[in-house]
């Protein structure tokens, strides 16, 4: 006789708890892919944030301090995975594949995220989490109370997974995890896909050194142990001052840290990058630069002489550094100095160029699309 095997049963339950438990479901995966999807279309961000994580924990936490600069080196390769991780798990939870080992991965994914935000809340050492890349800003505790909602509803659904049917979509969750993995690398080889950044194609950079409108302000006052609020300070001396709140955050500038400068070279140059055609050649580090690409930039800069764009380039460097490096490459340009993370949040790659027309950009390339000469001087037209 042959052995009766038997499927585990899947509990009904009654209809508003089935719903209830799709519901969560349905929330919670879209939540998951979301995040992924727009981390790991910059995993260069996101690498940052892990970065500047572990450099904070290395400063607070001393004893392990050299064991989180030893996972510096390994960050990029962890945004990669993290970000897949919230997309291909968002993705199982929502088509019920192996719901058990689903439900449970992404409540460890979640506590780990809460802790992020809690301590980036609690001890204000990192004050945005990157939770929706550059896609949407959230404050520390906004970031923080949206995790604990999101692991209220996880335990809710692993208490109640015996209510989600398996099936048998194994062939899918392979397929979003390739791709998923394909997107992390392409945005790594190349570009992201979608630029969220400031110093995006098509953005007027000086521009957004300026409010949108004019900034309004409330101002909170107190007399006689009560609170009031004015949207003009008040004539009534007898009124104590307490704090001004922007009324619209929105409007608030979206750059307010490009500078450009050299003292060498005449102090500085912020403003003279918005004028005309200007070509840079963007190197964040020179002890791990991409030595293949550079015969394509010297070969575009070599092009552009004597044409209506301006080549320059822009480093974080020291001095020796940058020096030695334009001696060696045979690069010889002027160069001027940015604030490092300026420099990362203008360009995911190193090295990299950036075109501007008055201010305007018209165009960002990784090292592994250098345009020609051509391409550049099509850029600037009308």
């Amino acid at each position: 006789m042959n052995p009766v095997t038997t499927q585990p049963k899947v509990k009904t339950g009654t209809p508003a708890m089935l719903w209830a438990a799709r519901i969560a479901r349905f929330l919670v995966g879209t939540i998951f892919i979301f995040s992924g999807l727009i981390k790991l279309n910059d995993p260069v961000g996101t690498q940052i944030k892990f970065e500047e994580y572990f450099e904070v924990f290395a400063q607070d936490i001393t004893p392990l301090h050299n064991f989180f600069m030893a996972l510096v080196p390994f960050t990029l390769t962890m945004s990669v995975l993290f970000c897949a991780a919230e997309i291909i798990l968002g993705v199982a939870l929502m088509v019920s594949y192996k719901p058990k080992v689903t439900t449970w991965l992404l409540f460890f994914l979640i506590a780990f995220f809460t802790f992020l935000t809690f301590y980036s809340a609690y001890f204000n050492r990192v004050t945005d989490c990157g939770c929706f890349g550059d896609a949407i800003k959230l404050k520390p505790w906004t970031s923080f109370y949206k995790d604990v909602v999101l692991t209220i509803l996880i335990l809710f659904i692993i208490g109640h997974r015996n209510r989600i049917k398996p099936r048998k979509t194994g062939w899918l969750v392979a397929l979003t995890t390739v791709l998923t993995l394909g997107l992390g690398i392409y945005a790594i080889e190349f570009l992201p896909p979608l630029d969220l950044l400031p110093y995006a194609v098509g953005k007027s950079v000086p521009a957004q050194m300026k409010p949108s409108e004019p900034l309004r302000y409330k101002y909170v006052m107190e007399k006689n142990g009560e609170t009031a609020t004015f949207e003009q300070y008040p004539t009534d001396t007898t009124y104590k001052f307490k704090e001004m709140v922007l009324v619209n955050e929105s409007a608030k500038p979206k750059i307010t840290d490009y500078r450009v400068w050299n003292d060498n070279l005449g102090g500085d140059f912020t403003q003279e990058t918005f004028k005309g055609n200007k070509l840079f050649l963007i190197i964040k580090r020179t002890d791990d630069i991409d030595a293949g690409s550079i015969p394509a930039l010297r070969s575009l800069v070599r092009d552009l002489q004597g044409s209506p764009v301006e080549t320059y380039m822009l480093t974080s460097v020291s001095d020796d550094a940058i020096n030695a490096f334009r001696t060696q490459y045979q690069l010889d340009l002027k160069y001027y100095k940015v604030d490092a993370t300026v420099l990362k949040t203008i360009m995911r790659s190193n090295p990299g160029t950036w075109l501007l027309k008055d201010g305007i950009v018209r165009g960002k390339w990784h090292f592994n699309t250098t345009p020609n000469a051509a391409e550049v001087l099509n850029r600037v037209k009308g």
